[in-house]
């Protein structure tokens, strides 16, 4: 992770890539077992949201997924040539929480219908990023901060 005095931190942009293959792969298998058993989907759609959970509260250098990047594939990786901010990775981690919840909801009050179709969405902006690069919290997110930051009322 880098960052200068200014600017937010910013990371590699591969740790993120990897993170959402592995993402996506958790998810593809959430949906597998929820045509077997929603109660085993509702315990890995439950485990993947912790995981969204961390990545949201302590960003991508404490998610357990990135801990693996770091460990295991950054050292065999040459120095980043591109890097991303932090603040928009933490908020679509924030987004994948909620889709992991509402499907996780889904599934633990019976409805697979329910529970899948929200797996399903995370599994689309996983997928997404994984193998396009394209990660949809990050695009929402600056639309997000700007109601964020929208001016203090003028005084009378």
């Amino acid at each position: 992770m880098t960052r200068s005095s200014d600017s937010p931190p910013r990371v590699d942009v591969r740790g993120p890539r990897f993170v959402a293959w592995i993402t996506t792969g958790v998810l593809v298998l959430v949906l597998a077992v929820s045509a077997l058993s929603t109660a085993a989907a509702a315990i890995l759609i439950g485990l993947q949201a912790v995981v969204f959970a961390i990545g949201a509260i302590s960003g991508p250098a404490k998610h357990p997924y990135g801990r693996i990047y770091a460990a295991l594939v950054a050292p065999r990786n040459g120095p980043p040539t591109e890097t991303e901010p932090v603040p928009p990775l933490r908020f679509a981690q924030a987004l994948g929480f909620v889709f992991a919840g509402l499907s996780l909801l889904g599934f633990a009050l019976g409805s697979s219908i329910v529970g899948a179709v929200f797996a399903g969405f995370a599994l689309f902006a996983a997928f997404l990023n994984a193998a396009f690069g394209v990660c949809l919290g990050c695009q929402i997110y600056p639309l997000v901060a700007r109601f964020r930051r929208s001016p203090a009322p003028a005084p009378n």
